[in-house]
């Protein structure tokens, strides 16, 4: 066998010779054939480890690529994930990432400077998120059906370093994304509650909005971590209970948004249509701008590769299906919103449920409530679901503990990495105000985005 570069490891993760059999035996059985052949070169002699200069071995193992095998196998023999997930479950888990409480209020607040031509900054944003699920869909296909989404895609394209440096990115959106949701989820949950009159104005701040202490330092929400906890728990038990909890509350989710359209398009004035883009066509793109991380979730479905029945032909149809149904959710809603009312009229912080109030169809307001609570509860979901999937393939790989590459025997799901993944958010959602933080994750979900097509041209017409 050819010498080739020292792992990429942490020390704690290093013996004094090799990688542990058992750790080989695990990134065999989960990518199979990809590590062999030409992943056979990168593994490392005790004797050509031992005199390379450190900096030079750490340089190689960091440029290192993970190979690509068209006959690799889809998961570790007995010690893989369950594949339970079917066309219908993926689609409903690409909607449930996408769609949560903005629907109702996003896209009335773009309205206000777009006016009615909000709704094609709406399908601008989905066409080009469209390009980019196509590269992801191309991906899915082509790429063994084992766990790692983008980090997978960027290891083989490029190197290792990337694909570690793609997961730090993709753990800094999942973690404050997640501590964010769990309190916007507290206060929509407490809103809703309030409905109740005997409740209303009785509820302490600190159990759902948040009470800051040391100037704003510290803002602590009980609610939170104890939604984050359920969920945890729910994700635990295994793909099919937590796949159950998604289909239902994701179904919920668009019957309500149905109703809440069905129910404006008897309200509609079409002279609130006029004029259709009041500030230009600049203010529809500034506004696509904005909406377009309203699309964002369709790259959840590429994490579930390795629970898909059939991934090589699902995983397209779930990434490009959820994210067609997306687009029209989000049309259709934004036609409603704007006919109801003229734009000008139209509320900031919640503007569909003021146009049907002002339309005096208070009802409408609280199914709003329950959808707001539902669809951040599946984008809250969803968004545990992967990170523990990432852990998982960083474990496998052994650029993170071991404790992280294993699957319960019984459950089928990654118990340590979903317990980790559940902690830290509960962390940062009691303890602090991420609302703030999380606007500024936006770079970096579109450098995400970009990678992932280069990553796709790589493969394509590069060295795959």
């Amino acid at each position: 066998m050819t010498q080739g570069p020292t792992s990429l490891l942490p020390v704690w993760a290093r013996t004094t010779a090799r990688r542990p059999s058992s750790r080989r035996q695990s990134l065999h059985a989960t990518t199979a054939e990809a590590m062999d052949g030409e992943g056979a070169h990168h593994r490392p002699s005790p004797s050509s480890s031992s005199g390379r200069p450190f900096l030079s071995g750490l340089c190689a193992a960091a440029l290192r690529r993970k190979p690509i095998s068209a006959r690799a196998s889809a998961a570790a023999s007995g010690e893989g994930l369950v594949r339970q997930l079917g066309v219908l479950e993926l689609v409903l888990l690409g909607i449930g990432a996408s769609i949560g409480a903005g629907i109702f209020v996003i896209t009335g607040t773009v309205a206000r400077d777009a006016g009615p031509g909000v709704t094609i900054s709406f399908a601008l944003a989905g066409a080009a998120c469209v390009l980019n699920a196509l590269c992801y869909a191309e991906l899915a296909s082509r790429f063994p059906a084992v766990v790692g989404g983008a980090y997978l895609y960027t290891y083989a394209a490029f190197n290792e370093l990337t694909a570690f440096l793609v997961f730090t990115q993709l753990m800094l959106d999942y973690h404050i994304g997640a501590a964010s949701i769990a309190r916007s989820l507290a206060s929509y949950f407490i809103q809703f509650l309030e409905l109740i009159p005997s409740v209303k104005g009785n509820v302490p701040s600190w159990i759902g909005h948040g009470e800051e202490f040391f100037g704003g330092v510290i803002s602590v929400n009980i609610l939170a971590p104890i939604l984050l906890v359920i969920l945890t728990v729910i994700l635990c038990r295994g793909v099919k209970e937590s796949s159950a909890v998604n289909t239902f509350m994701t179904t919920l989710k668009i019957i309500i948004v149905i109703v809440v359209v069905f129910a404006g398009v008897f309200e509609v004035d079409v002279s609130n249509w006029s004029p259709f883009m009041p500030n230009g066509f600049k203010a529809v793109v500034t506004g696509s701008t904005v909406v377009f991380f309203a699309y964002v979730g369709f790259d959840a479905v590429a994490n579930s590769a390795e629970e898909a029945k059939n991934p090589q032909r699902d995983l397209p149809i779930g990434i490009l299906g959820s994210l067609l149904a997306c687009v029209i959710l989000y049309v259709a809603v934004c036609l409603v919103i704007t006919g109801m009312l003229p734009y000008t009229l139209l509320g900031e912080d919640a503007p569909l449920a003021e146009a049907f109030s002002a339309k005096g169809l208070k009802f409408v307001t609280v199914l709003i409530s329950i959808g707001a609570v539902a669809g951040l509860t599946t984008t809250l979901l969803v968004g545990l679901y992967v990170q523990s999937r990432l852990y998982l393939g960083l474990g496998r790989d052994g650029l993170l503990p071991s404790i992280f590459s294993k699957v319960h025997p019984t459950l089928h799901t990654p118990l340590h990495s979903q317990i980790w993944v559940g902690c830290v958010a509960a962390v940062l959602a009691g303890l602090f105000n991420v609302h703030a933080l999380s606007h500024i994750l936006s770079v970096g979900t579109l450098v995400l985005k970009l990678q992932n097509t280069i990553c796709n041209c790589n493969t394509r017409f590069g060295c795959s």
